[in-house]
């Protein structure tokens, strides 16, 4: 594939891929969006990557740890393989102006949605145009991230992501491929 070919759909975590609950972390509560497995099957099935860009602010509020979030991202990628889909890539962003350790603590972190970082960062390191790019997302900040990054932007507004998913593919000409 070349690389003005390559196209990729980037994902929102909570409340896109996986049922928001407010600061999701335990593997154990981990539940699925109706149609996200098999959205992300059927980015992989057309050639798109498929791409994480969520924000963790739990993380720097202290109410869970890096590692908590990544034994999270290991069940969902452990679910995501049972269905025969995967993510080529997840970007996080764990800083919030009111971190509670300094580390994480910025008042406006260039990573964090509604800035552009981590799309510009997923682009670059994938090699993405943004006319290959398409950013689902459930918030405001999803999209003016994805407007900032000069990507198109989709609200996902609940229900089957998986319809969703086709319209994107769509919007790559990349159609959509049955499950």
């Amino acid at each position: 594939m070349t690389l003005a070919a390559r196209a990729a759909v980037l994902f929102d975590r909570d409340g896109v891929l996986n049922v928001d609950e407010g600061y999701s972390f335990e593997p154990s509560r981990l539940v699925w969006v109706k149609g996200a497995l098999q959205a992300v099957r059927t980015v992989n099935q057309a050639g798109a990557l498929a791409i994480v860009i969520t924000n963790q602010s739990g993380i720097g509020r202290g109410y869970y740890s890096e590692a908590q979030m990544h034994a999270f991202h290991q069940a969902m990628t452990s679910d995501l393989a049972d269905a025969g889909a995967r993510l080529d890539d997840i970007y996080y962003c764990p800083f919030h102006e009111d971190a509670l350790e300094a580390r994480y603590r910025h008042p406006d972190h260039p990573d964090r949605k509604p800035n552009p970082g981590m799309l510009l960062r997923a682009m670059r390191e994938h090699q993405l145009t943004p006319d290959r790019v398409v950013m689902i997302g459930d918030k405001q900040a999803d999209m003016q991230a994805a407007e900032r990054a000069h990507v198109r932007g989709i609200l996902f507004q609940g229900g089957d992501l998986e319809p969703v998913v086709a319209d994107a593919l769509r919007q790559l000409k990349l159609g959509s491929l049955p499950g």
